[in-house]
C-alpha cells in the first residue's frame, strides 16, 4: 500500500461522491483540489472554479494546480449529471448537456492532466462510470450512453498510457443516496407524452426509490481511497449492493435477449 502524500484533483467536489471523497482524502493528509462550477470554499479542500465542458476553463484549472504543486498524482473524474426521459423525445440541448458533461467533461480533464503525468512517468486516473455504463437503463438512455462512452474511452486509454507509468481505473457505482436524484433533469416532453408518460413516471418512481434507499457516499469514498493507495490498482471496481453486483455479473454471462428481458420486466417498460 502506498501512503505518501499525494496531489489529488477531483472534479465535481462540491457535493455527493466528489465531496465525500475529497473530504476523506484530505483528512488522510493528501493535498486535495476540488472543482465546482460555482465559487466554493472549504477548510480542507482547495477549490477551483471549473466547468468541465469548457476546455479553456479546464486548462486554466489544471495549470493552476501544476503551478502551485508541480505535479498531479491522482485525477478523479467525478463531475456528472443525469437527464431522465424517453430517448426519442430528448432535445438536442438535453443530449448535448448529458454527453458534454459526463463524457466530454471526462475527456477534457484527462487530456489536460495527461501531459503532466507523462512528464512525471507516474499517475493514477480514476474515472467514475456507473452500473448504467454496463447496461442500458430505460428512461436514462443518454446517461447510460455517456457512461458506456467513458467505459470504452477508459479501456483504450489504459492501454495507451500504461507504458508511461499511468494507471486508469473505472469505478461503477450502483444506487447511492446523494443529491443526484434531486438534481436529475426530467424531460417535460416525456412526462407529458401520451404513450411514454405513464411508463416513464412508473420507472422514475422506482429509480428514485432505489437511489434514495441506496448506499451512503462514504462507501464510495472509501473505495476510491483504496485505489489511491493501491500499488497496482485494478481496472474495474463495482461499488454497489449485492443485487446490483449480481446484475453486472448476469449481464456478462446471460444470453443478450435473456438479460434485456429481465431489464424490461424490472423497469416495467
Amino acid at each position: 500500500m502506498e501512503n505518501k502524500q499525494k496531489v489529488i484533483l477531483i472534479t465535481g467536489a462540491s457535493s455527493g461522491f466528489g465531496k465525500a471523497t475529497a473530504e476523506l482524502l484530505a483528512s488522510r493528509g493528501h493535498i486535495v483540489y476540488g472543482t465546482s462550477r460555482k465559487a466554493t470554499e472549504h477548510p480542507s479542500i482547495r477549490f477551483l472554479q471549473m466547468d468541465v465542458r469548457d476546455v479553456a476553463s479546464v486548462k486554466a484549472g489544471v495549470e493552476q494546480v501544476i503551478l502551485q504543486e508541480g505535479r498531479i498524482d491522482v485525477l478523479v473524474n467525478n463531475a456528472g449529471m443525469g437527464i431522465g426521459g424517453a430517448l426519442e423525445l430528448a432535445t438536442e440541448e438535453e443530449i448535448d448537456l448529458q454527453m458534454g458533461t459526463n463524457f466530454r467533461g471526462c475527456v477534457n480533464v484527462c487530456r489536460q492532466v495527461l501531459p503532466q503525468m507523462r512528464k512525471q512517468r507516474t499517475g493514477k486516473i480514476i474515472n467514475l462510470s456507473s452500473i448504467g455504463g454496463v447496461m442500458g437503463l430505460p428512461y436514462q438512455g443518454f446517461y447510460s450512453a455517456s457512461k458506456f462512452a467513458i467505459e470504452g474511452f477508459s479501456e483504450a486509454l489504459s492501454a495507451e498510457v500504461k507504458g508511461f507509468g499511468i494507471s486508469v481505473s473505472l469505478v461503477e457505482p450502483g444506487d447511492f443516496a446523494t443529491n443526484f436524484t434531486a438534481r436529475r433533469v426530467n424531460s417535460s416532453a416525456s412526462l407529458e407524452n401520451e404513450d411514454y408518460g405513464p411508463i416513464f413516471k412508473r420507472s422514475l418512481s422506482l429509480i428514485e426509490k432505489e437511489e434514495n434507499g441506496g448506499l451512503k457516499p462514504d462507501v464510495l469514498a472509501r473505495a476510491i481511497e483504496k485505489i489511491v493507495n493501491a500499488k497496482h490498482p485494478r481496472f474495474r471496481y463495482v461499488v454497489a449492493n449485492f443485487e446490483q453486483k449480481l446484475s453486472v455479473i448476469l449481464k456478462h454471462i446471460l444470453p443478450g435477449n435473456c438479460f434485456v428481458n429481465i431489464l424490461r420486466d424490472y423497469y416495467k417498460s
